[in-house]
């Protein structure tokens, strides 16, 4: 008997707990994020209809996967219109929805903003380490970014970007300029020689983030070329698998909807931390005897706000991804408009040759070089390696007659706006590096509407490092070098995390 009742307990409590379970299941899918949608629409916010618990990804990934890859243009046929190959779904639902609008991530709902106006009203007052990062980007990011600056938030913020800071000023950035000359330059003799062999084509764009791979292993964390190069391989292979599979973010539970991916994610980014510890754990052996100045020297000579290893390894991972990324595509976007438009190759010839000369290349002079200004900005806006910007609220915020709740996601989308018509004028999809002349916005008719490094308190803070090595590698390049476009180059640019051209960007080159 006893047995019996025994039994019917434990029936009683494993009902009970499905019987939760199926609630938790309940509320996670459907109810909360329903009540969630209902609350945003009182506050005024409207949007395409999700439909839970996939939110809007169907209409997403459809329209991603068929019309990025299927409309690429030749290289005789550039089109700088991009917003609507890039961000296919964005593009359509501004028609119906205007500028700000909800859509949702499986669950979870992102504010969509591409009006300078809005954002302007909404970042007001708002101090940088008021601003929270959408969870379920951290978690999904987490193998690639851990809790560095990117992704750390509040007082945490504030230490990191406190220890962080002093090591890009630009005592520290003109020790590390010799370092990008010399690597570019092996750069530039090894295409000398295949030139010299009959390889007049060459794609850029893999060469030039390689070498600012071994430019950034060596300015920041002083480490050979061999192992800036796993951690860089290994990087580019973490961010295939999170950003090109057809995975369910925002999704409860998506974790274990591709679990293949999530651990090959997890494994790559295990082996990065743990050669990123050994080479922290021997620096720190080190240090006592050769203080070294390179970022990693830096980070570690504070001793009033230490980073531990783990934070070391996190910050690592985040300037190895972003320190040579978003300079790579920059530059790789400055060489496809200038072979593409062969007369602003010539005047900033000039330009180097009255502010240069043939001399060695010294950082202090590149204030004289206004007009390569322009034309980096210009490429800033066409072709924005961080496309867009992610925020989080941490408390309600009120912009005009809207509510933003606490906790709500943002997603800003650089692209629409740098492409905006209404913002630009008509020739908004023209590359003019002149509109930059006399205008530091270049004649975009809301300040808000160009960000090229973001905005208030968490702008980028490596902005003057990828500046400087930015124009010495394209001054390095442009005394040696005249460059077109190569007949095979399929015009595609694609988003992975980053803007950059799907089918990389071959360049035939002539010695000058």
């Amino acid at each position: 008997m006893e047995i019996l009742h025994l039994f019917q307990a434990l029936g009683l409590g494993l009902g009970v707990f499905l019987l939760f379970m199926v609630w938790r299941v309940l509320c996670a899918f459907w109810i909360w994020p329903n009540k969630a949608y209902q609350k945003l629409r009182r506050n005024g916010f409207g949007g395409p209809n999700p439909s839970f618990p996939l939110g809007n990804i169907r209409d997403m990934t459809k329209k991603n996967s068929t019309t990025n890859p299927a409309s690429p243009s030749s290289s005789s046929n550039i089109t700088h219109d991009i917003h609507s190959t890039v961000f296919p779904y964005f593009a359509k639902w501004q028609k119906s929805h205007g500028k700000v609008f909800i859509y949702w991530l499986g669950t979870e709902p992102f504010l969509y903003i591409a009006e300078p106006e809005f954002l302007k009203k909404m970042s007001a007052g708002v101090m940088g380490k008021s601003w929270g990062k959408p969870r379920v980007l951290k978690n999904d990011r987490e193998p690639m970014f851990g809790n560095g600056l990117v992704m750390v938030e509040g007082e945490e913020w504030v230490r990191h970007r406190h220890v962080i800071t002093p090591a890009f000023s630009p005592s520290n950035l003109k020790a590390m300029s010799s370092l990008m000359v010399e690597s570019t330059t092996n750069m530039l003799d090894r295409w000398n020689a295949l030139i010299n062999s009959g390889s007049t084509e060459i794609d850029v764009e893999r060469e030039i983030t390689s070498t600012a791979g071994e430019i950034i292993a060596k300015t920041s964390f002083g480490i050979s070329y061999e192992n800036g190069r796993i951690v860089l391989e290994k990087l580019r292979a973490m961010q295939v698998t999170l950003f090109q599979s057809n995975r369910f973010v925002g999704v409860p539970f998506s974790k274990y909807m591709n679990p293949r991916k999530t651990l090959e994610a997890k494994k790559l980014g295990k082996d990065i931390d743990a050669l990123l510890e050994l080479i922290i754990t021997a620096r720190r052996k080190s240090v006592e005897q050769v203080p070294q100045k390179d970022l990693l020297g830096l980070l570690m000579a504070d001793e009033g706000m230490t980073l531990t290893t783990r934070e070391l390894v996190d910050e690592c991972k985040t300037f190895f991804f972003g320190g040579h990324e978003t300079t790579a595509l920059a530059l790789t976007w400055t060489l496809l408009l200038l072979a593409a438009h062969p007369e602003w190759q010539d005047q900033l010839r000039e330009e180097i040759k009255e502010v240069v000369g043939n001399g060695e290349i010294n950082p202090t002079m590149f204030a004289g070089l206004k007009k390569m200004g322009w034309v980096m900005n210009e490429v800033l806006r066409l072709y924005s390696p961080a496309p867009n910007m992610y925020r989080q609220a941490k408390e309600d915020i009120q912009v005009d007659d809207f509510i933003i709740p606490k906790g709500t996601n943002m997603w800003i989308d650089i692209v629409g706006m740098h492409h905006d018509r209404a913002l630009w004028g008509e020739d908004v999809n023209e590359f003019k590096p002149e509109r930059f002349k006399d205008d530091l916005y270049g004649g975009c008719k809301h300040k808000m509407g160009f960000l090229p490094f973001g905005f208030g308190g968490r702008m980028c803070i490596g902005r003057n490092l990828s500046m400087m090595e930015y124009r010495i590698v394209l001054t390095l390049i442009l005394t040696r070098f005249s460059f077109s476009p190569a007949p095979g180059y399929c015009h595609s640019p694609s988003i992975l995390l980053s803007l950059r051209p799907l089918h990389g960007l071959p360049l035939i080159f002539q010695p000058l």
